[in-house]
């Protein structure tokens, strides 16, 4: 596996800028998601039932498969935000996540590409935003019988 690295936010680019020279493209992506998270879990699903141009591998982010497979990785960070990791160590977060998961599929690749411009952005952080929120208030601040949370749910956007 290669060193895992920091996407670009507009990372999800097709194979003309691969032929010109560019990036790789990103034949799989692993999507890290909370398990314990109800919008997390609904959107698993949704995802699954998806035609997917690149192929989709749901982990529970913070699992002993996740760990297994990104030892690099900061796992409490995976579970405050959504994380996606591509085939050759890209990193995707918040709103880049969530385009990257869209751009891996038939129907939404072209609204992906919309969401990366100045025009699409603002939209795709706002969603992203709205689901922190939602979170913050679905989840308890801390497992049962933990006196400190590894990390806050909804990352840097849940409640202070």
């Amino acid at each position: 596996m290669s060193p895992v690295t920091e996407a670009a936010p507009a990372a999800a680019q097709g194979s003309a800028s691969y032929a010109a020279g560019g990036p790789a493209p990103v034949r799989r992506l692993t999507v890290l998601y909370d398990a314990q998270c109800p919008l997390c879990v609904h959107l698993r699903h949704w995802l699954q039932r998806q035609r997917q141009l690149v192929p989709l591998d749901l982990v529970p982010a913070g699992s002993a498969e996740a760990r297994r497979r990104f030892p690099e990785l900061d796992h409490a960070a995976t579970l405050a935000e959504i994380t996606v990791v591509g085939d050759l160590g890209q990193v995707y977060r918040e709103a880049s996540a969530w385009i990257v998961c869209l751009w891996a599929l038939a129907k939404y690749r072209s609204r992906a590409h919309w969401l990366t411009t100045p025009a699409g952005r603002p939209f795709a952080r706002g969603t992203v935003l709205a689901a922190a929120r939602y979170r913050s208030l679905v989840l308890p601040p801390c497992a049962p019988g933990v006196r400190e949370c590894a990390a806050q749910p909804g990352g840097p956007w849940g409640p202070r």
